[in-house]
């Protein structure tokens, strides 16, 4: 299993020629081997509070549309706030964070957890669509406070050349929880009178005991993975081997250039390789379809009970926890741009099966939530990955906002216009509408990435010789 890193005093008293002082050195153990507990407590975390927010998640789309009665559209939009509204804040959480120096990504982070814990009971009081579209956009709010300084601390506990990983380990944490969730809220369907209320109450509670985890173990200052690596000499070589750029590694080690946590976005759009990855994010989550409306299709495809549909996030949240360390691992070997197209390319494929009109049955479901969940373990950590390898460590959080909330910004657009398509014409033509729009911007996200300078690949030693 991982373990705590414990090793990164003796990494940086070790000799400039001593292998194990690097990232991917041989012989002796890779001072990338191990897991820092930040991350692993900050898995922890997680992994707690998607327990709490699946459960809602969950029941919430056939709650709204079978319960209340509402039509595609109406479901797009509010889909659109539960999961736009965090967009409009992640900036904001980027640059507070930032501004607090090592303890403020910890400060911004516990008020975005607490801030979505205290939504889960308003569910219960709540019943008009107005009020409960204004809970949604609170929770959503919280977690784009969360988001981007948790990512900032996770990237700045781990070194560069073991970022992926690192970031596979906790999205894996993560997703163990977006497995339990949605059975703890089957569950509770199937054994209380009132399911409903009964998975608001027990998910409040969930997100209480995440927020107090956070609170007592995550430390206020995770220290710098980066101040135990030598870059001298045959380091350089060997991170060079481990996928990391050599001008990158010593970037890093250096601190870059600071660009003081009070840059102003424009600055950080400035540098070439986060103006391209926003714009790829942005581009490519124009046509990424939210999880709910993909399994509301698959529900409509299969005339699925309401009582299973729970159970749909299972397979998607199976498949992400089993690959996504190993495919960050390969992140970090063999170059992010490729992996990141891969996954955008394994989605595009479980659209295809959803236009398949003989396909069907117990073979669609399970294919159509893999290939869902490789999408998953493909690019969300990865993307994170890059993004951090391409912004100074001064402003981490708010680089990560960046991206993050061109990506979500384009979700919320997709999520409606997807709903608005699907009330007018039908899932099918909504569904071909994605597809083919998947399809271009992954095209054009190809030849973007082609000219990025160092953020996605890290590259491989193959890769910056092509």
């Amino acid at each position: 299993m991982y373990l705590a890193d414990r090793g990164s005093a003796a990494s940086a008293s070790a000799a400039p020629g001593d292998r194990r002082a690097v990232p991917d050195g041989r012989p002796g153990r890779r001072a990338g081997s191990t897991i820092p507990s930040t991350v692993l407590v900050l898995g922890t975390v997680s992994l707690i509070t998607d327990i709490s927010s699946e459960m809602v998640t969950a029941v919430l789309p056939l709650y709204l549309v079978a319960e209340l009665g509402l039509s595609p559209l109406g479901f797009g939009v509010l889909d659109g706030v539960y999961n736009g509204v965090s967009a409009l804040v992640r900036l904001v959480g980027g640059r507070l964070s930032d501004r607090g120096g090592g303890s403020g990504h910890k400060a911004v982070a516990v008020v975005g957890y607490g801030l979505s814990a205290l939504c889960k009971p308003l569910l219960l009081m709540v019943h008009s669509l107005p009020l409960i579209g204004a809970v949604l956009a609170v929770d959503r709010t919280g977690k784009g406070l969360r988001t981007a300084p948790r990512d900032a601390m996770i990237s700045l506990a781990a070194e560069p050349g073991a970022r992926g990983r690192a970031f596979g380990v906790h999205r894996a944490m993560d997703t163990a929880g977006a497995l339990c969730g949605p059975l703890v809220a089957f569950m509770l369907l199937r054994a209380a009178a009132d399911g409903y209320d009964a998975v608001f109450t027990v998910s409040f509670c969930v997100a209480v005991v995440g927020v107090v985890v956070l609170l007592l173990f995550v430390p206020r200052r995770p220290a710098t993975a980066m101040k135990g690596i030598a870059v001298a000499g045959p380091a350089v070589v060997a991170g060079d081997a481990a996928g990391v750029r050599p001008s990158a590694l010593a970037e890093d080690a250096a601190g870059r250039a600071p660009a003081g946590p009070r840059a102003p976005v424009r600055a950080l759009l400035g540098r070439p390789e986060v103006r391209r990855l926003t714009g790829c994010a942005v581009l490519l989550g124009l046509a990424t379809l939210s999880d709910s409306f993909l399994y509301l299709t698959l529900q409509r495809r299969l005339d699925l009970p309401g009582a299973w549909f729970p159970l749909l996030p299972l397979g998607t949240a199976a498949v992400f926890l089993v690959l996504a360390v190993p495919l960050g691992a390969i992140a970090d070997r063999t170059g992010r741009r490729r992996l990141f197209l891969a996954g955008h390319l394994a989605l595009l494929c479980a659209y295809g099966l959803l236009l398949v009109p003989s396909a069907g049955g117990a073979a669609l479901v399970c294919t159509v939530l893999a290939l869902h969940g490789s999408f998953y373990a493909a690019t969300d950590g990865v993307l994170a990955a890059a993004t951090a390898d391409a912004v100074p460590e001064d402003v981490r959080g708010s680089g990560l906002a960046v991206v993050q909330t061109g990506q979500t910004a384009a979700r919320f657009v997709c999520s409606i216009a997807f709903g608005a398509v699907w009330t007018a014409w039908g899932d099918h033509t909504a569904v071909l509408a994605a597809a083919v729009g998947l399809a271009l911007a992954t095209a054009v996200s190809a030849r973007l990435l082609r000219r990025v300078g160092t953020p996605l690949p890290p590259a491989s030693p193959s890769e910056q010789t092509s």
